[in-house]
């Protein structure tokens, strides 16, 4: 500056006080991949786009159907369809109800299952914030009758080859930490497991986020045969990238789903005759139903009574009807958990640090589970000496109510990874320095830009040390941070302008390492 000084007066030469310093990545923000009821918001298609939210307002804004609704008949996005159909005896497996001696099972339609509006929705109520969703399309045509009774819900709208490429788009973004595709399980067996090897590649090339899954049958495990489903989903998993990947079983049973959206119109594709015959039979009649199905197929010109009003009367009418409407919304509330632990891990990461398990813990809006685990059957889900899959379980405890009771990933026979904290930890800490570094890539690869890289990193992971994510009695037994000439690089990196930085920190014991190695090419002249 003396030397720019041509005239006198006073001059300021403004020097910083701080070098370059290490910012710390999001470390809970999924991107959800599946279908949507809209994807347009302001005549501006979201389909197969990927969009960043912070709130369901906004997934409301752009995801859910523009109709008008009003206080009395309020919109419902989600409109699933069931069927009553009549056994002669109680069935093996899924929901039934018994009405007047009989039997019915509850099967739905499933052209007209979905679970990634309530995904969001649970997410959202277990402390969600910001999230990206990838709208792979609209919601498909109604098959209008029921699926098989026992048999697992598969959507044929619902297609492989749509969620992949969903997954695909996110290749471009590097902040979304999980990926999550809820509606995976409503896929057959094999292309659930082709769409989860994609999901655990992509996530080990990118190396930014895990992967959440659920397991196809944990919606309604037979007590016995459960481990079936448990064992077809290990095969169907592959063998790359499982550090990268989570499971958690079985489905939770909700109270995301309110009363007010699901009625009459929701059973046998709106046919109120069918619903007519099993609630007034000739055997025993019902005068009142009768009047307000006729109601409801041939509706008054002048004062048409709403879907709502029609409804409460029939609750009001008829005991049965009550009870079918309370089975249903219970089959319906019946969920997927990926969604909700994607928010108990954001609540998790704000309160504790991304490195503190997301385990012992409740989810918010569970209130029942589809089979009730004992320690001797976890033990199987968590330890697989074969393939190492663990499975986290999700059980319920007396006193304490519905817990996340396992942390592990896929990797259960690794060391190093076997545990869901440690990895996500190790890619917050990656991603983190890795954008650090990024900052010196035009600045001389000397001894004082590796005194700075070294000082900027030195400086964040003792702060990560004071906070409890690493190991040790000292910072020198939690993380080491080399960069140099003879330490990292030899005189021929330094010519060919290749700066390479080691970091070592301790995540599970002190003094033992998981060593980052970060290679970064310096500018050079052409």
């Amino acid at each position: 500056m003396v030397s720019n000084i041509k005239t006198p007066g006073v001059y300021i030469n403004e020097i910083n006080a701080f070098g370059h310093s290490v910012v710390p990545v999001a470390t809970a923000v999924p991107a959800f991949i599946g279908y949507t009821p809209s994807a347009e918001f302001q005549g501006k298609s979201y389909s197969n786009k990927v969009q960043k939210i912070s709130s369901f307002a906004e997934f409301q804004e752009i995801y859910l159907t523009s109709s008008s609704s009003s206080v009395a008949e309020p919109a419902v996005p989600y409109h699933p369809e069931y069927y009553l159909i009549e056994q002669d005896a109680k069935p093996n497996k899924g929901d039934y109800l018994q009405l007047d001696g009989r039997c019915y099972c509850i099967v739905p339609d499933p052209s007209t299952i979905y679970y990634l509006y309530n995904s969001i929705r649970l997410f959202y109520q277990n402390g969600g914030g910001d999230a990206y969703i990838v709208s792979v399309g609209s919601y498909g045509p109604v098959s209008g009758k029921a699926g098989n009774v026992g048999e697992q819900i598969v959507n044929p709208n619902v297609q492989l080859a749509d969620l992949q490429r969903g997954l695909a788009l996110l290749k471009n973004e590097s902040e979304p930490t999980i990926y999550i595709c809820p509606e995976a399980t409503l896929l057959s067996i094999d292309n659930n497991g082709t769409l989860m090897e994609s999901m655990l590649s992509q996530a080990n090339d990118q190396q930014t986020a895990v992967c959440l899954f659920d397991i196809i049958g944990g919606n309604t495990p037979d007590p016995i045969t459960y481990t079936y489903d448990i064992d077809t989903f290990r095969n169907k998993t592959g063998s790359k990238g499982l550090k990268y990947g989570a499971v958690y079983y079985p489905f939770i049973g909700t109270t995301i789903m309110q009363s007010y959206e699901m009625n009459y119109s929701n059973l046998f594709g709106g046919d109120a005759q069918q619903l007519k015959r099993i609630l007034s039979p000739t055997s025993a009649p019902n005068r009142v139903v009768e009047t307000i199905i006729d109601m409801i197929d041939q509706p008054s010109k002048e004062n048409p009574l709403s879907i709502s009003q029609l409804n409460e009367s029939l609750l009001n009418a008829s005991a049965e009807y009550a009870q079918i409407i309370n089975h249903v919304l219970s089959d319906a509330n019946v969920l997927p958990p990926s969604g909700a632990m994607a928010g108990v891990y954001t609540v998790n990461d704000n309160e504790h640090g991304v490195w503190n398990a997301p385990a012992n813990t409740s989810i918010v809006g569970a209130s029942s589970l589809p089979i009730h685990l004992t320690d001797a059957q976890q033990a199987d889900l968590n330890i697989d000496a074969v393939s190492g899959k663990s499975v986290n379980a999700i059980r319920f405890f007396n006193g304490q109510g519905i817990l996340v009771w396992g942390a592990r990933t896929l990797d259960g026979n690794s060391q190093d990874w076997r545990y869901i904290s440690v990895r996500r930890t190790m890619t917050f800490l990656e991603q983190s320095v890795k954008l650090a570094v990024a900052a010196y890539a035009f600045e001389d690869n000397s001894a004082n830009t590796w005194e700075a890289v070294k000082s900027a990193i030195s400086s964040f992971l003792v702060s990560i040390w004071k906070e409890g994510g690493l190991q040790g009695a000292s910072a020198a037994d939690a993380f080491q941070v080399e960069c140099g000439l003879g330490s990292t690089m030899t005189a021929d990196d330094i010519l060919n302008g290749f700066m390479r930085v080691f970091v070592k920190v301790a995540l599970i014991r002190p003094a033992e390492f998981i060593i980052l190695n970060i290679e970064q090419e310096m500018a050079i002249s052409s």
